[in-house]
């Protein structure tokens, strides 16, 4: 196997990579926010009917206003990813062969050995390779032709490496 392929200088692509790469992260806050602003509400709305119901008003308020914090800062720090990595937009390249992945950008190369990678999470846009627990990068579908994204597919599946999201 041997797919190459080009990343053109969009000023949109870096903010996409470093929303992907941080929402693996960030599902956590999202999950936790909902979990507390449930509790907060149920909480709010059973102690209304009770006469010591309105000294744990502030407490049941405050789950509710930290759960939707919580759940606000996820899209929050895509956005600022998103604002801040367009100035990053530079021209880069794709070299997949059988024993790593090689990616250059601007200036900057670097690889990864298959041998290496502990998973990779399939994403609607990409796919997230993990090198023990931490994405390391991303590989762009939508830049590659069906034919080598069909078999990259195949390469990842045969390894035990492929992971829904």
């Amino acid at each position: 196997m041997h797919i190459r392929f080009d990343v053109p200088a969009d000023p949109a692509y870096p903010g996409r990579v470093a929303a992907a790469l941080s929402s693996v992260r960030l599902r956590r806050y999202r999950d936790i926010g909902a979990v507390l602003a449930a509790v907060g509400a149920i909480g709010f709305a059973v102690s209304r009917g009770f006469a010591w119901g309105e000294q744990l008003s502030p407490l049941w308020l405050s789950m509710v206003v930290a759960g939707l914090l919580s759940m606000l800062y996820s899209p929050w720090v895509r956005w600022r990813a998103r604002r801040r990595s367009s100035r990053y937009a530079v021209e880069g390249a794709y070299d997949i062969t059988d024993d790593n992945i090689m990616m250059r950008s601007g200036s900057e190369s670097g690889g990864i050995a298959w041998d290496g990678v502990a998973e990779v999470r399939d994403t609607p846009e990409f796919w997230i390779v993990y090198v023990g627990r931490m994405p390391a990068t991303v590989i762009p579908r939508r830049l590659m032709s069906a034919e080598d994204a069909e078999t990259l597919h195949a390469h990842m599946a045969e390894r035990g490496l492929l992971r829904r999201r």
